[in-house]
């Protein structure tokens, strides 16, 4: 058996697309519930904040990318010195 933690009212960062697809999730199911309690509250507000950051870093990553480009983008492993 797990034991499940407490809920503190905080949001982790959301860093990733399914990161925020989760978050997404709970905040509708979240915001459904009619008789929530001051942690549900917190914590709806909470990933509500997160959301809106990851979005606004999103929308600055992207237009930051040529639009018109849509080849692989180069890693920084890409130098094209190899050791071979």
């Amino acid at each position: 058996m797990t034991k499940r933690r407490k809920v503190n009212g905080r949001a982790r960062p959301i860093r990733t697309k399914r990161d925020y697809e989760g978050a997404s999730t709970v905040a509708k199911r979240l915001s459904s519930q009619a008789d929530r309690d001051s942690a549900a509250e917190l914590r709806l507000q909470s990933l509500l904040r997160q959301m809106d950051e990851f979005d606004e870093l999103e929308d600055e990553i992207s237009s930051d990318a040529p639009e018109d480009y849509s080849g692989p983008r180069r890693r920084w492993s890409d130098n094209g010195s190899s050791d071979n």
